[in-house]
């Protein structure tokens, strides 16, 4: 495990888990709004599949909700 690249990847979600909250309280309206988090999601899948192959899927999965919980708090 690269101890770097797990950093880069948590890094990365808790970016656009951030871009998102900004989202939701964005002058954006309907469709706009959701094709933008859909947007967001979408990259953390990915970022997750990322760090299943660095930690596992156990680890990978808690590191997405800890870092979710912690944009959403």
């Amino acid at each position: 495990m690269k101890a770097s690249e797990v950093a880069h990847l948590r890094e990365q979600v808790e970016l656009e888990y951030e871009a998102m909250m900004r989202g939701l309280s964005g002058l954006a309206e309907g469709t706009a709004i959701h094709e933008f988090i859909s947007a967001r999601m979408a990259r953390v899948e990915g970022y997750h599949h990322e760090l299943a192959q660095e930690v596992g899927d156990s680890e990978a999965t808690r590191i997405i909700c800890e870092l979710y919980n912690k944009a959403t708090s």
